[in-house]
């Protein structure tokens, strides 16, 4: 199976209130949309994700796109949701996937083991259905009084990502073009497309009022769970004009030497952040025997160390630095520090701190020897029973 995951995000979501779209606004220090797009490029059945966005909207969803491999470029919607899925649809046509999930970009905790469900239940059905039992009583209304009980154990609560055969869905859309759905369930079943119900999940809400943002902040507190990892880095003075310090160039007398271009700053939180996720040091990623490491600038280390929290569902709460050495001043460019490091992982800047000290003259720093950094780095990453 080719599967292609297809996030609906053209809206201008006014129901949520004032602002940014919906599917742009921080929801945990992330935009909403990046959450929903990481569901699926990390999810090993998905090979390609394709989002519908609002042609004004480029820049925002770039913010959003940035590390996800597996994204293709994004295709302008148009004014109704089921006319974006339709162009999402038709932009497939090259990939031609042999099924798609069609997903709303504002439901942003689909549970991995939900949508292995969905894709598994492709295998047997040209459609497929997460839902989930409706519990509570309902009644119909007349007026503001309460009228008949209505038979629950008949109805379902419908969720995204619905799955379907990639041609049957497209043509059912192409057939279609000119009734209203409330969603692609509805036409594919006016195409003949019998759709398999399978299980929903809880988690899985979708993001439409202000008081739903507050419920998936609590959500994402209540999911996960905070770690550490502190680093540490030495590098020795050697000839040269400047140094590079938390990825800023800075003129200098001498130069740091190293494999890379010698930047403590980075290379320490650049462990920090791998220690605080268990995947090892620095120098199992980027051996400095490996030639081709040779004087690259180290912000390529803290991305893929950014990236690989980031395929863990996981995000940054806040960077510490503090750089040990008598000279150069860092006084005058902690700002600049501090917005390379966010700009490079993707954060506020007010969540990076720089700081500097001496060792009063003692050790090899206080002796000008060279330049020392130590770093923590606090990170929430999901509870491992979230993936249910």
């Amino acid at each position: 199976m080719h599967v292609v995951a297809l996030i609906v995000a053209a809206g201008r979501g006014t129901r949520a209130g004032e602002g940014l779209p919906k599917q742009y606004r921080p929801l945990g220090g992330r935009p909403l949309l990046a959450r929903t797009l990481r569901a699926f490029c990390s999810h090993p059945d998905v090979a390609n994700v394709l989002a519908v966005i609002h042609p004004d909207d480029q820049p925002h969803y770039q913010m959003c796109a940035d590390g996800l491999s597996k994204l293709l470029p994004p295709v302008a919607g148009s004014t109704t949701r089921q006319a974006s899925v339709h162009a999402g649809l038709e932009a497939l046509t090259e990939t031609a996937p042999t099924h798609v999930l069609i997903h709303d970009g504002a439901r942003p905790f689909a549970p991995p083991k939900m949508i292995s469900r969905v894709v598994a239940g492709l295998a047997h059905h040209d459609g497929v259905l997460p839902s989930l039992a409706v519990t509570d009583t309902l009644r119909t209304r007349i007026d503001s009084f309460a009228g008949d009980t209505v038979d629950r154990s008949i109805l379902v609560r419908a969720q995204t990502p619905q799955g379907f055969g990639y041609n049957a869905i497209l043509e059912a859309h192409r057939a279609h073009q000119s009734k209203t759905f409330t969603d692609d369930v509805a036409l594919a079943q006016r195409s003949g497309i019998q759709t398999q119900l399978v299980e929903g999940s809880e988690d899985n809400f979708k993001v439409t009022m202000p008081e739903d943002f507050d419920r998936a902040e609590r959500f994402l507190s209540s999911a996960r769970e905070t770690r550490s990892g502190t680093g540490f880095d030495v590098h020795r003075f050697t000839d040269g004009d400047h140094v590079t310090l938390c990825g800023v160039s800075i003129p200098h007398t001498q130069s740091l030497l190293g494999h890379s271009d010698a930047d403590v700053g980075l290379h320490a939180i650049t462990d920090a952040l791998l220690g605080a996720i268990g995947a090892g040091d620095i120098g199992d990623h980027f051996p400095p025997s490996d030639p081709q490491w040779k004087g690259a600038p180290s912000r390529v280390f803290l991305e893929h160390a950014s990236r690989l929290l980031t395929e863990r569902g996981g995000v940054i709460a806040n960077i510490d630095v503090t750089l040990i050495c008598e000279a150069p001043k860092i006084g005058p460019h902690r700002d600049a520090m501090r917005g390379a490091i966010a700009e490079i992982v993707g954060i506020a800047q007010d969540r990076v701190s720089v700081k500097a000290t001496t060792t009063e003259g003692l050790g090899f720093t206080g002796r000008g020897e060279g330049i020392a950094a130590q770093a923590l780095v606090t990170v929430q990453v999901p509870h491992q029973a979230d993936s249910a």
